[in-house]
């Protein structure tokens, strides 16, 4: 008797369970804490922007448009959905409306505030003009494009394009600028859909820069126009080009 005595003093007496109520009890009050709910928000707005990172990265990103370059396609400030797969698998043809970075120094450098390229890069906001271009593929690797036909047509390996994306003003401005190149391999020919106000490829060719984009550069395809709603559509072109050879 005297030795279980001691066993009972020396464990602190029998031990009290919890009843089902108390543990309720002890489970409201830490999810009723302030310091549960801060962790709870953190975690979701880090898992958020990992998310949103990891689409930006491998999948697809927002740009907006800041210019009138490719009018009547894209107008200025609609945002475009621009998938990165087609930058990664190089399945970037003729036709495809492009965003690429500006590795031949077409634009003036532009001073970008830390917070801007944070936002951009976690996919918070949309990509701006930055050093980036927007564009339409006319020519790929090998490729000659020459301006224009009889009928203000631009030609891709002697078979003449008709481009309905074009405004009407475009076409007749083509005629009198005009050039034939060969798209060297690795590399695109570029040009806006507004060609009586886009510093593309063949303004700068005819500028004597260089006018050829390396296929590396190339950041992704659009694929749609994601705002203003009223503005929401699919973007195509590749079937223009279907009877080049």
């Amino acid at each position: 008797m005297s030795e279980n005595r001691a066993r009972l003093v020396s464990y602190g007496g029998p031990r009290h369970l919890p009843s089902r109520r108390e543990l309720r009890e002890e489970e409201r009050k830490r999810a009723s804490s302030p310091w549960t709910w801060v962790k709870e928000i953190t975690f979701i707005l880090v898992t958020a922007l990992v998310v949103s990172t990891l689409l930006r990265i491998f999948l697809v990103q927002i740009f907006w448009i800041p210019s009138a370059s490719m009018k009547p396609t894209l107008q200025e400030n609609d945002r475009i959905a621009v998938s990165r797969i087609s930058s990664w698998t190089g399945n970037i043809t003729r036709g495809d409306i492009v965003v690429f970075d500006d590795v031949n120094g077409w634009l003036p450098q532009q001073e970008k505030h830390w917070w801007t390229s944070i936002g951009e890069f976690v996919g918070l906001v949309p990509a701006g003009s930055g050093q980036t271009l927007v564009k339409r593929v006319i020519g790929v690797g090998g490729d000659t494009v020459a301006c224009c036909n009889a009928e203000g047509q631009l030609t891709v390996n002697g078979s003449a394009i008709r481009e309905p994306y074009l405004a009407s003003s475009s076409i007749h401005q083509q005629e009198d600028q005009t050039f034939a190149v060969t798209v060297p391999k690795g590399y695109v020919w570029v040009m806006g859909d507004n060609r009586s106000n886009s510093a593309d490829s063949r303004y700068h060719f005819l500028k004597g820069d260089n006018p050829f984009i390396p296929a590396r550069s190339v950041v992704g395809k659009a694929v749609a126009v994601m705002w203003p709603l009223n503005r929401w559509t699919i973007l195509s072109g590749r079937e223009v080009f279907a009877t080049v050879p």
